[in-house]
């Protein structure tokens, strides 16, 4: 989908040993954060960080990050902190909470950002075929998608959450006009580059929106979207975050973004 990113010849950031910063909002998942983080942690990739952003979990959830925070130490010759912890003062969005990490990575150095939730359901082990995608097709956006030829869902979801998930992708899909099978994703790597381009203080979206808005804002920039399929799990501990609140915002976000557009 239009031009590649940059930095597939083997130059910054067109390796395994690139710098990769997986971006992990949290609140309230003091349960299944250590598990999430181990499995993040663990990948073979030579650069990867973990940046985790609370926003002031009353489940003590900041506080069990920056003990991981220590326990992982420092990443090998390179050095730095493997992971690190942003504290908000509140809870104002996802897509707050995703603009704060995001320019926090890449103010760090980070040549790819990642965006995955800390419950569980995004599986770690889908990050380096992700990149892998990336610098193998000069995408500068690859989805962990639920909905391209091989991804799946858990069986344990619902058939009215399946409905809605198929529903809410149909919609943005149909709305802006786009290929990207799983647009609504929270499963994505970002080049550097794209990011910068792309404005992250400039997104509206606060909530699950901001997914759509920032996938939709690449590809019209002209930017090569691509899909790696993946198995979209169960969440492992706590309860989902989707209020009706911002069920709604995921509705109006596509036909703002339409109608800006003409």
């Amino acid at each position: 989908m239009g031009r590649s990113g940059d930095g597939w010849d083997g130059g910054d950031g067109g390796g395994e040993d690139a710098r990769v910063t997986v971006v992990m909002p949290t609140y309230d998942e003091a349960g299944s954060l250590p598990r999430t983080a181990a499995a993040v942690l663990g990948l073979p990739l030579a650069g990867l960080r973990l940046l985790v952003v609370d926003d002031a979990s009353p489940d003590g959830t900041g506080r069990i990050a920056e003990e991981l925070a220590r326990e992982y130490g420092t990443a090998g010759a390179g050095g730095g902190a493997r992971m690190r912890v942003l504290h908000r003062t509140a809870k104002d969005g996802l897509g707050r909470a995703y603009v704060a990490g995001m320019t926090a990575a890449l103010a760090d150095g980070a040549d790819w950002v990642v965006q995955m939730d800390a419950d569980g359901s995004h599986p770690a082990e889908a990050v380096p075929r992700m990149l892998r995608e990336a610098l193998t097709t000069g995408a500068g956006l690859v989805v962990g998608s639920r909905y391209a030829a091989g991804g799946s869902l858990d069986e344990e979801w619902g058939a009215h959450r399946v409905l809605l998930s198929r529903f809410a992708n149909a919609y943005a899909r149909a709305v802006l006009g786009t290929r990207i099978k799983d647009i609504t994703a929270g499963f994505n790597l970002w080049s550097a580059a794209v990011l910068r381009e792309v404005g992250l203080s400039t997104l509206d979206s606060a909530g699950y929106s901001f997914q759509v808005e920032l996938k939709y804002r690449a590809v019209r920039a002209g930017h090569r979207a691509a899909e790696v399929p993946i198995r979209f799990g169960q969440r492992a501990e706590g309860v989902s975050k989707m209020t009706l609140r911002t069920q709604l915002e995921s509705a109006v976000v596509p036909l703002r973004l339409r109608l800006r557009r003409r």
